[in-house]
């Protein structure tokens, strides 16, 4: 049974917690309040008190049922007799009761009276449901088709079909495999993509979109394969290989709001390291060992690990802990918190920080979280708020008591024995220890020695170390570790697969690279200041996105909101991140997957933010004056307004005849009458007062000459480019077609 609590299985029952927790006091068993789960036993000793009593009300029924018909027996026994004859007598209850009916039925037909009353309630049904069947079988026309259900594995009906022409394809597979896994011949795939707009050869390698749609075009349903290495993982993990794994927890919310005052005092709590001095600086997770159990805490700064993780579609994270200040209200990076997490799936914990100062109080926020939907439990909600001080501790152990809670009723699983996978948390290259990568381990156990993939790298663990750096010889799942042996640098996000020899790890390195190398030589551009104009003038996005990092807060608010202001209906400034400190990775990657600009105020990128930039090719701005980055912003706006088109009529011409000259089509002889007609000019031709055509004058001439231009009184030949359809008395109307840039009011 999944575990509930004790509000969940009163709500089941249709009672009060209230009454189901004296149900359970009078069981004899001993529980806090509303909020305290519902074990295998107590659950069971409440069914079994539920059975007996309605039991109990099923045998009550049952008598009084009983007595009931043994009165309407008597009754109806003594109604029959004095009705029929000693013949009848010896018949049953039931055919003397059917034979007085039917003489009654018989005598009210001959008098002419429909049967009424209990008469009516006799009608066989059976006998009227085989007449109507009979009415519509007699006046059905239309045939029907029959329906099949498609039968499941297991030998039962079922609705859903499994799609048909199903293949299962990666990205980036070339024209002849994927002919030869639809059972084409190439040219036959080259001769569709022709007809879809684009030119590709036999070996030319496609993209998803691009096979999805080739593929529909044939009838065929596209089912995109994992990454490469992890095909095999398709099998299910038995029930009984599966244990218990600590959660892992992140800290999120809006700057200042004392996340990291938090991460501090749960770090010094922990009673079983012993130390401090707490975690070093290179690892972006860390356990924290409790007498309830473990707890993993990844010790990232808001919510820029979420972004980097999603941004390659991990999911590594249980439970997110929002931290609000209390002397405070929701702010937007809070709301953005919010709704990472909801993106991510998790549940959401609401820490209520700062409770010891004077001013605090969480009544407005409480109401706050509410329109955003998250309703506390108290006022009849689902989400669990704690009002806690980072600085004193006060609430801090019920908060770590709730997120242990949490995690029972997520009952977190996983196989230690069988080969580790986890997720890269973050790389970088050490002088004289090589490269060392920070994964968090999710499935099995990963030990000294043992081959893995991490991104498109292979290596061998040489060694392990957790966050305090002391050596680590097995990691299981949730754990932490600094792992020593890759070949190369991977990145925030990426998997690490342990395989079974080293000869295959190097086998799916050699594959990744190869895959890694087409996605970047087909690499999506991204928006520059100097390139947007152009951009735009394909109808490609009406905002312009930016991420903006500054030295302090108020600095941050203050350019953020002057920016959001230059905005006008047809064009605005949407700013997706903004934050306190130096522009780091995470920073650009989200603004890599939001194709937006990265604005620094009195901060600078670090170095592994300037080498994503150039590989993601964003692009970062650095300012020391806020006047400089708002007329920079106003300048890239302007270029996102469409411009002004104005047309003007340059000259009239009539035509005269018409004349056909062999290889070159007709030629319109014309009388200019208004303005002059210049050779290249776009022209109208107008007949009966409606445009026949639009195009471009390719040749003119005045006699045998050619000309550049003709002014009106002349005549001249006029030669219209692909168009062979003039007629004598046509208008031939010259005009130009200005664009003029516009300005923000």
């Amino acid at each position: 049974m999944a575990k509930k609590r004790v509000h969940q299985v009163a709500k089941d029952y249709q009672i009060s917690s209230e009454a189901l927790l004296a149900i359970i006091a009078e069981l004899g068993f001993k529980v806090k309040s509303h909020m305290s789960v519902v074990d295998d036993k107590i659950f069971s000793a409440v069914e079994e008190k539920f059975r007996k009593e309605r039991e109990a009300v099923k045998e009550e029924y049952a008598l009084k049922k009983k007595k009931l018909e043994e009165r309407e027996k008597k009754e109806g026994t003594e109604s029959v007799v004095e009705k029929a004859g000693p013949k009848e007598l010896r018949l049953s209850r039931k055919d003397r009761l059917r034979k007085l009916e039917k003489k009654r039925l018989e005598t009210t037909k001959k008098k002419g009276v429909f049967p009424v009353g209990k008469f009516e309630k006799r009608v066989d049904k059976r006998e009227v449901a085989d007449s109507v069947k009979k009415t519509l079988a007699s006046i059905e026309t239309i045939k029907r088709l029959r329906k099949y259900k498609k039968k499941t594995p297991e030998g039962k009906e079922g609705e859903k079909e499994e799609p048909t022409n199903l293949i299962k394809v990666s990205e980036y597979i070339s024209v002849a495999e994927l002919s030869s896994l639809m059972g084409l011949k190439p040219a036959e795939v080259i001769s569709k993509c022709l007809e879809l707009g684009f030119v590709a050869s036999i070996n030319q390698r496609l993209d998803m979109d691009t096979i999805e749609t080739i593929a529909l075009e044939f009838g065929f349903n596209v089912e995109p394969t994992k990454e490469i290495g992890l095909e095999e993982e398709v099998e299910e993990e038995r029930e009984e290989d599966l244990k218990f794994r600590a959660p892992v927890i992140t800290i999120m919310g809006h700057v200042d709001h004392g996340k990291t005052s938090l991460l501090d005092y749960i770090r010094k709590s922990n009673i079983i390291a012993g130390e401090s001095g707490g975690i070093t600086q290179h690892i972006g997770a860390y356990e924290v060992i409790l007498p309830g159990g473990t707890i993993t805490f990844l010790d990232t700064p808001g919510h820029e690990a979420f972004t980097a993780m999603r941004a390659r579609g991990v999911q590594i994270t249980d439970l997110v802990v929002l931290v609000i200040a209390a002397n405070e209200s929701v702010m937007p990076q809070t709301i953005e918190a919010i709704d990472h997490a909801r993106a991510a799936g998790v549940s959401i914990i609401v820490a209520i920080n700062k409770m010891d100062l004077p001013d605090a109080n969480s009544e407005p926020i409480k109401e706050q979280l509410a329109k955003l939907n998250l309703v506390p439990e108290e006022w009849g909600g689902k989400t669990i708020m704690v009002e806690i001080s980072a600085k004193t501790g006060m609430g801090v152990g019920k908060l770590l008591d709730m997120i242990l809670l949490q995690a029972e009723m997520l009952e977190l699983k996983a196989n230690p024995d069988r080969n580790a996978q986890g997720v890269v948390l973050e790389s970088e290259l050490s002088r004289g220890r090589g490269v060392i990568t920070t994964t968090l381990v999710q499935k099995g156990t990963l030990r000294i020695g043992d081959p893995f993939v991490s991104g498109a790298y292979h290596g061998r663990v040489r060694a392990m170390f957790d966050e305090r750096g002391n050596p680590v010889k097995n990691a299981g799942p949730s754990m932490p570790v600094l792992v020593l042996g890759a070949s190369g640098t991977p990145q925030a996000g990426d998997t690490f697969l342990v395989t079974k020899t080293e000869a295959e790890a190097r086998e799916i390195s050699a594959k990744r690279i190869r895959l890694k190398r087409e996605r970047d030589l087909r690499q999506i551009k991204r928006f520059t200041l100097t390139d947007i104009y152009q951009q735009i003038e394909e109808g490609k996005v009406k905002d312009l996105t930016l991420v903006i990092k500054g030295d302090v807060d108020g600095s941050v608010e203050a350019l953020s909101d002057t920016l959001e202001k230059i905005s006008t209906s047809e064009v605005r400034v949407r700013v997706i991140h903004k934050g306190v400190g130096s522009i780091n990775e995470s920073d650009v990657l989200l603004a890599a997957a939001s194709s937006a600009i990265v604005i620094g105020f009195h901060v600078r990128p670090d170095i592994r933010a300037r080498e994503v930039a150039s590989r993601e090719k964003v692009d970062i701005r650095l300012y020391e004056v806020i006047y400089e980055v708002e007329s920079d912003i106003k300048k890239a706006l302007e270029g996102l307004l469409e411009p002004e088109i104005s047309e003007t009529v340059s000259g009239t011409a009539e035509v005269k005849d018409v004349f056909k000259i062999p290889k070159v089509g007709q030629v319109a002889g014309c009388s200019v009458k208004v303005g002059n007609i210049k050779r290249g000019d776009k022209v109208r031709v107008i007949r009966d007062g409606l445009v026949a055509y639009n195009g471009t004058i390719s040749s003119l001439k005045r006699f045998k000459d050619d000309v550049r231009e003709v002014t009106s009184g002349l005549e001249c030949g006029i030669r219209i480019e692909d168009y062979n359809d003039i007629k004598t008395g046509d208008i031939i109307e010259a005009y130009q077609v200005t664009e003029l840039s516009r300005k923000l009011e």
